[in-house]
């Protein structure tokens, strides 16, 4: 089947005053071009990243659908929070009044199960109170009187649990599709997330895109194994399907990029623990070698220069995988392992960026994940139905997410990551 498109020989498209066009002809910053988003997609930069920013887009689907994984949609308002700590935006119609409910939210934070299980109690005891006087036959004053109160009661009780499910924009798809994994076998979702951070530094924005596979019957070393081949896929596919922007941005943005897409689409990873890791930043820290601005502490999360020193100069410039992290800075769903002190979970961390996918093989015993949620003081409500995923059988299985603007960075070399998505939503700006 063939498609033809009937386009007129001469178009006009009318005539711009040179003196009076917002792009000059002069070469243009990153941050000159973020004031005129609507027009940007024009210069040579912006639209190169929109090709690449499209390859690697058809590489994922590609990748996960010649490995039979099934694409999954997954909603962006949710009640639950993934990782069980993140500033997340609240949905709201109050749209005029957007001012006072994020001051009522500051002042009157959301009610936390323990607030709700209180407010359960009083409904409860009121409750007897009333069937105990009903039973003495008192007088119908007395009855009327309890009943109010137990009316009282039950309308606190309605309120509260009202505010205890506030709907938010999602932070990331993997909950909901665990869901399919668990009847479907693999799956993925590759969609927008977002994130409340009040951040203004090129590594965060407000609304970012996700991938985020979910493999059935599997552990964390064949979590491993398909973030490896995923990464070197899509390295893969940049080399062979988008050349000439790659040359592009060898000359302009970054000399070493291609170079670095073709070593990692070639090299094995390197798996190293958690605690090999903070022994090899420790060393590296005591021999005077580097200086971090973030001390090197064991059981903290690494920050990106940490990351980055362990890939780009501990290891040659070369990718590798953090695995096995302590359990008290990773989420509730990741794995513990048998010595109870780490959960099974890893990071992939290439040159450049840093830290490029998450993830972790999933808690599928429910008396584990129940006790992990209790002792991270999250409230049971809003992941009643993730437990039931537990509750009524499961399979052991894995997956992670990988930051698709970080790819981009990674691909291209562009430092911010504003740049790297068409239309960037940080802290002060969302117009257009």
């Amino acid at each position: 089947m063939s498609i033809e498109l009937n386009v007129e020989s001469v178009i006009d498209v009318g005539t711009v005053d040179p003196t009076k066009y917002p792009l000059p002809k002069t070469k243009l910053t990153p941050e000159f071009l973020r004031d005129l988003l609507h027009l940007r997609s024009r210069t040579n930069l912006i639209s190169a990243v929109a090709r690449i920013r499209n390859a690697l887009a058809f590489a994922t689907h590609s990748f996960f659908q010649e490995h039979g994984f099934l694409y999954i949609h997954t909603p962006i308002i949710t009640t639950s929070d993934c990782e069980g700590a993140g500033e997340m935006f609240q949905v709201t119609t109050l749209i005029n009044h957007t001012e006072r409910v994020e001051q009522d939210l500051i002042d009157n934070p959301p009610p936390t199960e323990a607030d709700v299980e209180a407010e359960r109690l009083i409904v409860k005891e009121r409750g007897e109170a009333v069937s105990r006087l009903k039973a003495a036959k008192a007088s119908k004053e007395e009855i009327t009187a309890s009943v109010a109160q137990l009316t009282i009661a039950k309308a606190c009780l309605a309120h509260v649990e009202e505010r205890s499910r506030l709907n938010f924009l999602d932070g990331s798809g993997q909950l909901q599709v665990e869901t399919y994994a668990c009847a479907l076998s693999s799956v993925y979702t590759f969609g927008p997330t977002f994130r409340a951070e009040n951040s203004h530094t090129s590594r965060h924005l407000a609304e970012f895109w996700m991938v985020e596979p979910e493999i059935a019957f599997a552990d964390i070393h064949d979590d491993m194994n398909c973030a490896e081949a995923y990464v070197k896929y899509m390295c893969n596919w940049l080399i062979k399907n988008c050349s000439d922007d790659m040359d592009f941005m060898d000359k302009n943005v970054d000399g070493g990029c291609t170079k670095r897409l073709k070593m990692v689409a070639e090299t094995s990873f390197k798996r190293v623990t958690y605690t090999e890791a903070i022994e090899v930043l420790e060393k590296a820290v005591a021999e005077g070698k580097v200086v971090f601005d973030n001390k090197v502490e064991r059981k903290m999360d690494l920050a990106s220069e940490h990351e980055r020193y362990l890939t780009e100069v501990e290891y040659d410039q070369k990718p590798i995988i953090v695995y096995n992290y302590p359990k008290e800075i990773k989420a509730f769903y990741m794995r513990l392992n048998d010595d109870e002190k780490t959960v099974a979970a890893m990071d992939v961390l290439v040159p450049k960026v840093g830290e490029l996918i998450g993830g972790s093989q999933r808690e599928e015993r429910y008396d584990v994940i129940r006790q992990r949620i209790e002792e991270m003081r999250l409230p049971i409500e809003p992941y009643e139905w993730y437990l039931d995923l537990r509750r009524y059988g499961t399979v052991k299985h894995c997956g992670f997410g990988l930051g698709f603007e970080r790819m981009i960075q990674f691909a291209t070399g562009i430092d911010n990551i504003r740049d790297v998505i068409p239309f960037p939503r940080y802290p002060g700006k969302a117009d257009l």
